[in-house]
Order: C-alpha cells, then sequence, then structure tokens
C-alpha cells in the first residue's frame, strides 16, 4: 500500500493530463455502452496519464436511483483502461468523483476501490451551510478510505468560496495526494497554492481546474516566503472537463509546456496561445450564459466528431444556450490547430468497434 501510494504521489507530480469523463446518452437519454467505451479508448490512444469518471462532466445525476449510472459508468471507464494497461503497461492513475455527505463518499470510495480506481476528487457542494471543522472532519474520514484529492470548485456551478485558513488545514491532511483548483479566480487560486506551500506539502500535486486559465496556470511558477526561505511551486498538471475534447492537442500541449518549462523557455508566443485555449473554452462551456451550457457544449464537440450518438443530458432541460453552436463553429476554424479532428477521424471506427 505504500509503495502504491508513493507510486501514485510520484505519477501526479510528474504533471498529467487528466480529462474529465462525459456521458454518453442515446436519443433516449439511455447510456450508450458503446459510445462510453468509445470515449475512454479515444482518451487511452490521445496519451492521457489519467481519468477522473463520475465528476461533474459525467453528470452528477447518474447517482439519482432513477437513472442507476454510477456503477456502470465506473465498470466501463474500469475495464477499457485495465484491458489497455493489461497490453500496454504505463503509468496511468483512475480517479473517482466522491459526493454528499460522510456515508455516501465513503460508500462510493469503497466501490470505487473495488473496481481498482486509485483516488477519490471530493466534492463538496453539499456543504455549503457547514464550518470548516465539520467540512475538515469529512475530508479527514474520507481520507482515511482512499487517497485523496481536493477539489475547489467555482461557486457559480455549486462550489463555495473557503479561506486561505481552510486551504491551509487541508494541505495538513496526511492522505491528500493532489488538489484540483477550479475557482476561475486568481485570487482563491492563489490561496491555495501558497497553502500548500506554507504547509511544506512538496508530496501534494496541484493541478488546474481553472478552464479560463488553463496555460497560464501550467506556465507560471508561483513564489512565497516560507520560514523566510523562497519557496517556488507549480501547478503541475490538469484535471479538466475542457480537456474531454480535443484531448490529443491537450496532451501535446502539456508536453511541450513541462519541457518549455524544464528548460525555462518560455516565449512570449505562450500567451497568444493561452488566449487561444481560453477562447475555445469559453465557446464549450458558456460563460455567457453562466455555464449552463457547460456539459451539452462538450458532448456537442463529441458529437460532431462521431464520438458519441447526441448532445443530451440526463437533466433535459440541460440543452445547449443560444448562440453556442455558432461558437463552437467560430473557435473549431479558427483554431483548428488546437483541434484533433483527423486523429479522431482515422481511429474512431476501431473505437467504436
Amino acid at each position: 500500500m505504500e509503495n502504491s501510494n508513493r507510486d501514485l504521489r510520484s505519477h501526479l507530480l510528474d504533471g498529467q493530463a487528466i480529462p474529465a469523463q462525459p456521458l454518453a446518452l442515446d436519443a433516449n437519454r439511455k447510456l450508450s455502452e458503446r459510445h462510453q467505451r468509445a470515449i475512454t479508448r479515444y482518451y487511452l490512444d490521445a496519451g492521457v496519464g489519467g481519468l477522473a469518471v463520475g465528476v461533474h462532466s459525467t453528470q452528477f445525476e447518474i447517482r439519482e436511483p432513477k437513472h442507476g449510472l454510477f456503477r456502470p459508468v465506473l465498470e466501463l471507464a474500469a475495464a477499457e483502461i485495465d484491458a489497455s494497461l493489461k497490453a500496454e503497461p504505463r503509468p496511468f492513475v483512475k480517479i473517482t468523483g466522491l459526493c454528499g455527505q460522510t456515508k455516501q463518499a465513503l460508500d462510493e470510495a469503497e466501490l470505487a476501490l473495488s473496481l481498482g480506481y486509485q483516488a477519490g476528487l471530493l466534492s463538496l457542494a453539499a456543504w455549503k451551510g457547514e464550518d470548516d471543522e465539520v467540512i475538515l472532519a469529512h475530508c479527514h474520514k474520507v481520507a482515511e478510505k482512499i487517497p485523496l484529492i481536493g477539489f475547489y470548485l467555482q461557486p457559480s456551478v455549486g462550489g463555495r468560496v473557503f479561506s486561505y485558513a481552510f486551504w491551509r488545514r487541508f494541505a495538513e491532511i496526511p492522505n491528500l495526494v493532489a488538489i484540483k483548483i477550479a475557482p476561475f479566480n486568481r485570487y482563491q487560486t492563489l490561496d491555495v497554492v501558497r497553502a500548500v506551500t506554507e504547509a511544506g506539502r512538496n508530496d501534494v500535486a496541484l493541478y488546474t481546474g481553472n478552464d479560463d486559465n488553463i496555460v497560464c496556470d501550467l506556465l507560471s511558477p508561483f513564489d512565497f516566503s516560507v520560514k523566510g526561505r523562497r519557496v517556488s511551486r507549480r501547478i503541475e498538471g490538469g484535471l479538466l472537463g475542457h480537456w474531454g475534447v480535443w484531448t490529443k492537442r491537450a496532451v501535446e500541449l502539456l508536453g511541450e509546456i513541462k519541457r518549455d518549462r524544464q528548460h525555462r523557455q518560455l516565449h512570449i508566443e505562450w500567451l497568444t496561445r493561452a488566449s487561444a485555449v481560453t477562447d475555445m473554452n469559453a465557446a464549450v462551456f458558456d460563460p455567457a450564459h453562466g455555464f449552463a451550457g457547460c456539459i451539452p457544449g462538450i458532448l456537442e464537440v463529441l458529437r460532431r466528431q462521431g464520438l458519441v450518438p447526441t448532445c443530451h443530458c440526463l437533466n433535459p432541460h440541460e440543452v445547449l444556450s443560444p448562440g453556442q453552436a455558432d461558437e463552437l463553429n467560430r473557435v473549431t476554424r479558427d483554431y483548428s490547430e488546437l483541434t484533433d479532428d483527423a486523429f479522431i477521424a482515422q481511429n474512431r471506427d476501431r473505437w467504436l468497434s
């Protein structure tokens, strides 16, 4: 167990491209297992270093008894990943989303562990009215069951604002392996990075979930004074809904950033690339309408590429926003070098077989 935990930490600290998996539904809003498997195969062949399943992009409604999809979706992804790694072994992390009050989160963690998942991304959306002490106690209990990935989720999609003091104490959880930073806010992002740095947790990986600022998050060194000494941290990789589309290009983007970071060669062109990625994300995530079309936007890109049959969500009211389809047309035309349509076209039939 100790060795596997050490390997997990090392893998995350090396910086990985980890997409958040969407949910493939047919015209009747039923799970299409064929297309769900194809999505996972796409990500694996794109070269990702992990996959997050049962998270926001997978639709939290999969947990509702009337759908009963939480276990099936986790099983489908695990089976495809395990088959791929058996054929071609490589480091990889299977991450599950964990939701709800403590009993629910622990039950979900137990199921995930039984399916070979190695870490849990813990949503705190169900704890909006509780104080820090109660929430931290919950986090400690979950971390005793499964290696923990913290999650700072923006309030506009169900999260809440936490103080620096909260993250400083959160960073002391022994079985904490990473934090996904996704408040879409630079002040709050800095709170997390500084808290982990000042806690001396060099073993905790930092991952961007700030879809509005992906490239700059990954490029930026963060320097803080800790006990009179300057300490530098980086956001090592990304765990992103945005990387659920155009995934091969995302893997290549992170690889380029890691090489340039290592050689300290950060050219001005990166700022142009950063703006392009953010512009593309705006079309997918729909901030113009308060992110209402976020999940349909992800699915619409995959639908156009032939990887899912519809852009339907379990919630029939969750649809593309007015003008969003036109925005997707614009960004895929204007930034074609950041799409991977050709890669998908070459492999789609095999993934769907």
